[in-house]
């Protein structure tokens, strides 16, 4: 992938952005507030629904359109799976736009080029668009309002879910609105937002990957990585497996001899699965749910436990899942039935990915902040995108602490460069140069 080298016209137009964040950062701290006391915990569809109705209305007023669809998941109704809201945006019209980084001197773009038209655009064809992905789901049940209020307190935004990420989607319509009103909107973008990334984004994939496909560079609205506010290059990959032993039941006392425990099965077997982790390899298994039995007096006919896998690895997760599921029994009177799977690939640290991350550090130079580049042990929507091979950065949401923690809180002085440095990734989408070492 050949390096992004800016010149002096762009950094000037990346300290513009900056200013135009500045100006409009009390719209952007009104808006995180309302969609924080909009309570929509995934699979609560009436709350996420009526999240996606207000970003519908931003998106409407900032001229973009807007679709929103709730796909369907082995034979589900639409009414039974979440919504997703998608927004288009058109890139300013040469003519209108001011001479921008969009315009530069460099093969297939200049003046009179099309917008954005760069490597991968071909010649006399609209530019590939940026698509900058999130969701509208929280972790947070119903009702925590009452215990942990949208509030603005000593330098943060508190409430749930405003780090995990309604400040991230606010900031993007930020980004967008700067980008319009300076004239740098120099190619299509594409803003989806899921309503089920926090249970694993099982009905809402395979929109995010088609979607992906058309798109140049992905920029996910996941928090900063850490006290270091990092960006993310990579993560590990996510499996879910469920072990459902079942024995023979019998009465303890009067009938020991003639039952089989599925409980005494299922917690052998959580100990050889513990054995899968390698901190070596990146691979962790953790036996995060378990039940079993009907009563003390009764050897348990069945038991169950459910396991989170995450490794770092295409290789090591097809690895992990042949050996949940060549499990055998250690007492032959009993069975066992493994179900579940790979749920999110790894993100690896792709040279295109990585070749992202520095052209985001370039351009924070610029503002004066310098970003660090993190590994996350966490899955986003981000997996998706690159294990497509599309050039995906995470992380751009806004940096804080807490997430998925009742402390949840965004640093308030971190919306301003972060979301200045998410418009000026989208205007400089691809945009190819002389190359750097």
């Amino acid at each position: 992938m050949t390096e992004w080298r800016p010149d002096q016209r762009t950094m000037q137009h990346v300290r513009l952005l900056q200013r135009e964040v500045q100006s409009e950062l009390g719209l952007l701290l009104q808006r995180i507030g309302e969609l924080v006391k909009i309570e929509s915990p995934t699979g609560e569809f009436m709350g996420i629904g009526r999240c996606a109705s207000r970003v519908e209305e931003w998106i409407a007023e900032a001229g973009g359109k807007v679709q929103r669809f709730a796909p369907r998941l082995h034979g589900r109704r639409r009414a039974e799976t979440p919504p997703l809201l998608l927004g288009r945006f058109a890139p300013n019209r040469n003519g209108k736009a001011p001479r921008s980084s969009c315009e530069q001197t460099q093969p297939g773009v200049g003046p009179g080029a099309k917008p954005g038209a760069g490597p991968e655009t071909a010649p006399g064809r609209a530019p590939k668009p940026a698509m900058v992905l999130g969701h509208l789901d929280t972790v947070w049940p119903v009702g925590t309002l009452r215990k942990m209020p949208s509030r603005r307190r000593g330098g943060r935004a508190w409430g749930p879910g405003v780090l995990d990420m309604k400040a991230g989607v606010a900031m993007a319509l930020s980004a967008i609105r700067v980008l319009q009103r300076t004239g740098l909107l120099c190619r299509p973008v594409i803003l989806l937002l899921s309503g089920d990334e926090e249970s694993g984004s099982a009905t809402s994939r395979q929109t995010i990957e088609s979607l992906a496909l058309r798109c140049a560079e992905i920029f996910v609205l996941e928090p900063a990585q850490g006290p270091e506010r990092a960006y993310k290059t990579a993560r590990k990959g996510v499996g879910a497996y469920r072990l459902l032993v079942k024995g023979v039941a019998s009465h303890s006392g009067v009938d020991f001899e003639r039952g089989h425990s599925a409980v005494r099965e299922l917690a052998r077997q959580i100990e050889r699965i513990s054995g899968f982790t390698d901190l070596r390899r990146g691979t962790t298994v953790n036996a995060g749910l378990i039940a079993g039995g009907t009563r003390v007096n009764v050897v348990a006919a069945e038991a169950w436990a459910e396991f989170d896998l995450r490794v770092s690895r295409p290789a090591e997760a097809r690895r992990l899942d042949a050996r949940f599921h060549a499990l055998r029994p250690f007492d032959s009177q009993c069975s066992l039935e493994v179900s579940g799977g790979i749920n999110r690939p790894p993100m690896e640290r792709t040279a295109q990915n990585a070749a992202l991350f520095r052209r985001a550090a370039t351009i924070s130079a610029a503002m004066g902040m310098k970003i660090q580049e993190a590994a996350s042990g966490g899955g986003s929507d981000g997996n998706f995108t690159s294990a497509l091979g599309i050039p995906t950065l995470d992380g751009m949401g806004a940096a804080g602490e807490g997430a998925h923690a009742e402390n949840e809180s965004v640093f308030l002085d971190s919306l301003v460069p972060r979301t200045a440095l998410l418009a000026a990734m989208i205007a400089t989408t691809g945009m190819a140069g002389s190359g750097l070492p």
